[in-house]
C-alpha cells in the first residue's frame, strides 16, 4: 500500500523507546519530495534513532511512518529500497576490496549493469584508484567516502545521513557537497543530521531541532543566517533528552 501526495516522508505520532527511557514521543514530521532537511540536536536528544526508524533499522513503538509513501511497518523491504543510508557504522566488509564491497551490495539490489554502477560512485566519491584495496587498509575518511558510494550506489530516491561530514577532509567535504547538490538537483530527497551549524546551513533548505522527543523548531534556510541561528540553537538544541539519554 502506498501513499499519493507530494512527501518524501511523513511521520505521525512516533514514539521510540529504549527499555524504559523514552527518545522520541508524539513527533510529527514532513519532508518534501526534493528536499533537503538537516537536523540538529545535543547528544542523546534522538537524531540517530530517528533515522535508524526511518530506515527500517530501529522498529518504532507507535505511531505512522511513511517513507517515499511505502508504510515502513507493512512494507519494509520497500523502503529499504527507496533508501540510502549514510550512518556511523559502515556497513562494510573489511576483508573485501572497496570494488567488491560494493558489487556485494550490488547484488542485494538487484542492480543491472552494476560494474558501471561501481564505476562511477567510486569516480564520484574519489577512490578510483582504491578499488582493489581492502576496507581495514583504507583510513578513516577513506572509509567513510565508500559508505557514501555504497549508500547512493542504487541511486535510491531518499538519502538519510547522519553526521556524514565527520572524519572528512576539505577535499572531501567539498565533494560531498558537490554531490549532494547534484542529488538535489535531480529531484532526490536528503535528511542530513549534524552538529556542525555553517555546514548544514549551508547545505539545506529547512532547518529542524530536535529536542524533549519531537521537533522544537523547524523553519526554511532562507529565512536564517549563521549568527541568529547559533541563539535558536542554544535556545532549543542544548537542551538534551532527560528521559532519554543516551539515544544519539
Amino acid at each position: 500500500m502506498e501513499q499519493e501526495n507530494d512527501h518524501a516522508i511523513v511521520v505521525k505520532g512516533l514514539h521510540k523507546s529504549y527499555g524504559d527511557w523514552p527518545v522520541l514521543w508524539d513527533m510529527d514530521l514532513t519532508v518534501d519530495l526534493g528536499e533537503f532537511l538537516v537536523i540538529f540536536g545535543a547528544n542523546g536528544v534522538g537524531k540517530t534513532t530517528l533515522l535508524k526508524v526511518l530506515s527500517t533499522q530501529a522498529r518504532p513503538d507507535g505511531g505512522e511512518v511513511w517513507v517515499g509513501g511505502v508504510d515502513r511497518r507493512r512494507n519494509p523491504a520497500d523502503v529499504r529500497r527507496r533508501v540510502g543510508v549514510v550512518a556511523h557504522r559502515g556497513f562494510l566488509y573489511g576483508d573485501m576490496t572497496c570494488e567488491e564491497n560494493l558489487h556485494f551490495y550490488g547484488r542485494m539490489y538487484g542492480l543491472r549493469e552494476a560494474q558501471s554502477r561501481v564505476d562511477k560512485v567510486l569516480r564520484l566519491v574519489g577512490l578510483e584508484g582504491r578499488r582493489q584495496h581492502k576496507v581495514r587498509t583504507l583510513s578513516h575518511g577513506m572509509e567513510k567516502r565508500l559508505s557514501i558510494a555504497r549508500a547512493i550506489l542504487h541511486e535510491p530516491r531518499i538519502l538519510l545521513m547522519d553526521e556524514p561530514e565527520a572524519g572528512l577532509d576539505q577535499g572531501a567535504l567539498e565533494m560531498l557537497g558537490d554531490l549532494l547538490k547534484g542529488w538535489k538537483a535531480e529531484g532526490r530527497t536528503v535528511i542530513m543530521t549534524t552538529h556542525n551549524l555553517e555546514q548544514g546551513l549551508a547545505w539545506g533548505d529547512r532547518v529542524a531541532i530536535l529536542s524533549n522527543g519531537k521537533m522544537a523548531f523547524e523553519e526554511s534556510r532562507r529565512s536564517l543566517d549563521v549568527a541568529g541561528f547559533r541563539g535558536t540553537y542554544r535556545q532549543y538544541g542544548s537542551r538534551g533528552s532527560s528521559q532519554g539519554l543516551g539515544a544519539a
